[in-house]
């Protein structure tokens, strides 16, 4: 594989099982690279190795007259010259590519499993590992493939060397051959604990940067309240121990960096001492102990390849844990199963666990008092498995996920799942490009995006994309990095756009209007009812005017189905619903008790939330102007 070759048509099942094992994976899927890598390195190493014998030559020809024993000491010298160049040159090129391909293969490897697992994922793995995974983690990792052909082709070239001094000058060669394996192994023992104090400072690291991403996406926030001074004060004593921590694991590469100097000075001493007083006695010539002196001095250069190889595996090792870790994250799928073939489903949508029936063709609407039992309902409608808070005989329990028409969603191929049902998360992001690319995703053809466009209430969204662009067409308009020119509420619009253009065949919305106004808010729910009419949405969302527009609605409490019906009747015969849907407090809860237990909170109309005065207009929250639109979740 090259450079030019890129992407991989296919990056392969990757061994994920540990980090050792998917370095492993790796450098068995770049055998043919590691193969040129290690041809061209032994050319070079060996024509470094080999240039002593060439000066030594060339000076017991001076030490002897002979004119043409210098001339062909020079000619091979030269050629040893052109061998060390040409090799050098391929052995860099040949192992670059190594490096970037492998990194490429992490890197789609990770894309194929981010794309299959969804919004799952970040539920499963912290978001600033996946980020640290695919950026710092896929350099290393890359790093120790690219050092592992040069490393196997300097312990060659020392291997056969000594066998060399040996064979040439048994005396000197015999010295060698047994200080060298001394020289390679004398680090081994303070590996293990360089190794740790690398692993504390990329701990520290991560800690730090997680804070940072942290810091940032929530600025506005932080400035809103006046909590950025106290979050740069935690980044000041996060980046502090990262420094600290990187000053220690210096220190011991340090200490392994200058016993490798060391070592080899000292074995440098005892081969010319050595060979002195064999040359004195006459034992060997001038000629051959400047071969095997300078042999010594140009091992060091090798040998350092050595060091390289134990610091790119110690660095690499922990990055390939964690990338395994990731990868190793799978759609959940009940053993007795198996994926179903590649048919989409349809009919109603029931989630075994809680009870919740969403009839087909039908807007069904759920309320739950608890968020995070929400995410993992919306989680299961989607496909995936999801794992309980608590454990049964101190071993996870696993949720399986809905059923689509009687099939469970889980045991499809995931492009017919995703045909089949489309959660859109409660947080979506929005990708860098163009309007059009934005909404140019899957489909079944038969909503247009200025159909979606229009049911998302997206014109003022337009509106400004048009002013802030040259040309006239807003599909052209370019979006920024994850919106952020967008208010949270545009954003929020733009990607439910974006989910009704999918037109699947169930569509499930986590919380999709919490950042636009009441007056627009009712405008989608009539959009999204009117677009969807016939097709099976669900609407994870605690808004009255959303509830109010609902078929049914589906009260979820204690992650059971507790009450179904239209929104106005469990409002007056549903304490529970009425005390989550209108933010209801237990005054007002022991005041309607004392009462008829029938009517809503003094002041709040039915539909509305509570504390709205009654000058409000119909649909719209309490002090808030009709057609304006607020940022409640403006973090970015």
């Amino acid at each position: 594989m090259q450079i030019s070759d890129l992407p991989y048509p296919d990056p392969g099942v990757p061994d994920a099982r540990s980090g050792p094992r998917f370095l492993l994976w790796l450098g068995r899927n770049q055998l043919g690279g590691q193969l040129k890598s290690l041809a061209w390195g032994l050319l070079h190493f060996t024509s470094v190795a080999s240039l002593p014998y060439g000066v030594g030559y060339a000076v017991q020809a001076v030490v002897d007259g002979s004119g043409a024993r210098l001339a062909a000491a020079g000619g091979l010298i030269v050629l040893l010259g052109l061998a060390i160049a040409c090799g050098d040159t391929m052995l860099h090129r040949t192992a670059v590519t190594n490096w970037i391909t492998a990194a490429a293969r992490v890197q789609q490897l990770l894309a194929r499993r981010t794309a299959a697992l969804g919004a799952a994922l970040t539920r499963r793995v912290a978001a600033g590992e996946v980020v640290a995974v695919s950026t710092g983690d896929v350099e290393k990792i890359g790093w120790f493939v690219e050092a592992l052909s040069r490393f196997a082709a300097a312990a060659l070239t020392v291997v056969l060397v000594c066998i060399g001094l040996v064979v040439y000058q048994p005396a000197l060669g015999v010295v060698v051959a047994i200080g060298m394996p001394v020289l390679a192994l004398a680090v081994l023992p303070l590996l293990p604990r360089a190794t740790r104090r690398a692993d504390h400072q990329r701990e520290k690291a991560g800690r730090a940067t997680e804070l940072a991403s942290d810091t940032v996406a929530g600025l506005r926030v932080l400035r809103g309240i006046g909590g950025e001074e106290l979050f740069l004060d935690r980044y000041r004593h996060a980046s502090q121990e990262v420094r600290r921590a990187a000053v220690r694991s210096a220190r011991m590469w340090s200490l392994i960096s200058s016993v490798q100097v060391l070592l080899p000075g000292l074995l440098l001493i005892v081969v010319v001492w050595y060979g002195v007083h064999l040359a004195r006695e006459g034992r060997i010539t001038v000629g051959e102990l400047v071969t095997v002196y300078s042999a010594v001095m140009m091992l060091n250069y090798p040998l350092r390849h050595f060091e390289e190889i134990a610091m790119a595996y110690s660095f690499s090792r922990p990055s390939a844990q964690r990338a395994a870790r990731v990868l190793a994250l799978e759609r959940v799928i009940e053993p007795s199963g198996g994926l179903r073939d590649a048919v989409a489903p349809s009919g109603d949508l029931y989630d075994p666990a809680t009870g919740l029936l969403a009839p087909a063709g039908r807007l069904t609407a759920v309320v739950c008092g608890d968020p995070d039992l929400a995410g993992r309902l919306a989680d299961r409608l989607g496909g995936h498995a999801t794992s309980d808070d608590g454990d049964r005989d101190g071993e996870s329990v696993k949720t399986p996920s809905a059923l689509l028409g009687g099939v469970p969603l889980d045991e499809l191929p995931l492009d017919v799942a995703r045909t089949a049902v489309f959660v859109q998360d409660k947080d979506p992001v929005l990708l860098s490009g163009t309007l059009g690319e934005l909404l140019d995703v899957p489909s079944g053809g038969s909503v247009r995006p200025d159909e979606a466009l229009a049911a998302a209430q997206c014109s003022d969204v337009l509106d400004a994309l048009t002013q802030a662009s040259l040309d006239d067409d807003p599909l052209n308009a370019r979006i920024t990095e994850r919106g952020r020119s967008l208010s949270g509420g545009q954003r929020q619009r733009l990607a439910l756009a974006r989910s009704l253009v999918t037109d699947p065949e169930a569509l499930v919305l986590d919380e999709p209007t919490s950042a636009v106004d009441s007056h627009t808010e009712a405008r989608i729910a009539q959009g999204v009812r009117a677009l969807r009419r016939g097709r099976t949405t669900v609407v994870l969302s605690s808004s009255p005017l959303l509830l109010d527009r609902a078929d049914r609605v589906v009260f979820v409490h204690d992650g059971e189905v507790a009450a179904v019906g239209e929104h106005r009747e469990l409002v007056r015969t549903e304490p529970r619903y009425r005390a989550v849907v209108t933010r209801e407090t237990d005054e007002e809860a022991a005041a309607v008790s004392a009462g008829s237990g029938t009517r809503t909170p003094p002041g709040t109309a039915p539909g509305t939330r509570p504390g709205s005065t009654s000058g409000s207009a119909p649909g719209t929250r309490p002090g808030i102007t009709s057609g304006i639109e607020i940022d409640i979740e403006e973090t970015a």
